[in-house]
């Protein structure tokens, strides 16, 4: 993709919070409406019951000179006209993640997706094993499915993994995390937790004939050219994408209204803090 979209709406939504109710009701106009063929400031005006002195201080607050500036910017929205195109660097970023979400939805496997959810579900006890940025990935997950109910710990450190592995059974899930799919210690963990009678599996983007020895499932993220080494981004991104494949879908399993509540707990508990 070497083009995109300026859009005004993430201006709007980033200062949202500092709006005035009517404010907001005006915000609400924009970031949701579908026709832009009359936004003249008299026939909204009309359609918000709201004065043009009103959507000219909005535009203010939102950057804009006026009202006629902000809906000229508006009016812009989805064009790829651009006075200040980004820099190349800009756009390899961008780049990067467009190639690694349209690689992650060509690997999405929903059947394998419900496989690992009933994993986390069932289990008792779920781990997950990962070091550097996967360990990191790793922890992300554990504080997303903590806040709906799932038993699960993330281990980073090469030691504790190793003997964590051996102490299991078969009550307990293990999810392992390897870019490279080469990561020893936690291959060797994953071993040794499938023997233990443990079900595994495994994140990684390079899938391998021995992984079928130890592994339940061998999920697939996208790869990119030196991602491991993090050289153009985070190489977190395209595991998180899955992690929050399966979070959503457990969000939506059968006891769903149990998880939200149990999320909305979570979030009650952070808040008072």
């Amino acid at each position: 993709m070497e083009e995109y979209e300026k859009n005004i709406i993430p201006r709007i939504e980033a200062i949202y919070g500092s709006f005035t109710p009517l404010e907001k009701t005006i915000a609400d106009f924009f970031i949701h409406s579908e026709s832009k063929t009359d936004l003249s400031s008299k026939s909204v005006s009309q359609k918000l019951f709201v004065s043009e002195a009103s959507l000219s201080r909005f535009a203010k607050k939102c950057g804009y000179k006026g009202y006629r500036e902000f809906i000229f910017c508006y009016k812009q929205s989805g064009s790829r006209i651009d006075s200040q195109p980004a820099s190349n660097n800009i756009k390899l970023v961008f780049n990067s993640y467009q190639e690694l979400l349209n690689k992650s939805y060509s690997l999405i496997d929903e059947a394998q997706i419900g496989r690992i959810v009933r994993i986390l579900t069932e289990k008792k006890r779920i781990y997950v094993y990962g070091k550097g940025s996967s360990g990191t990935a790793g922890t992300e997950m554990k504080l997303r499915f903590m806040r709906i109910g799932v038993n699960i710990e993330a281990i980073t450190d090469e030691h504790i993994m190793k003997m964590n592995s051996v102490l299991l059974d078969e009550n307990c899930g293990v999810i392992g995390i390897s870019v490279s799919g080469r990561t020893e210690v936690v291959i060797d963990s994953l071993s040794a937790a499938k023997k233990c009678g443990a079900a595994v599996v495994l994140m990684t983007s390079h899938k391998e004939k021995k992984f079928e020895k130890f592994c339940d499932e061998v999920m697939l993220f996208a790869v990119k050219e030196n991602l491991e080494r993090g050289k153009d981004i985070s190489p977190q991104f395209p595991i998180l994408v899955m992690v929050d494949m399966l979070y959503s879908r457990m969000l939506r399993s059968e006891d769903f209204r149990r998880r939200e509540t149990l999320h909305d707990y979570t979030m009650e508990a952070l808040d008072e803090m």
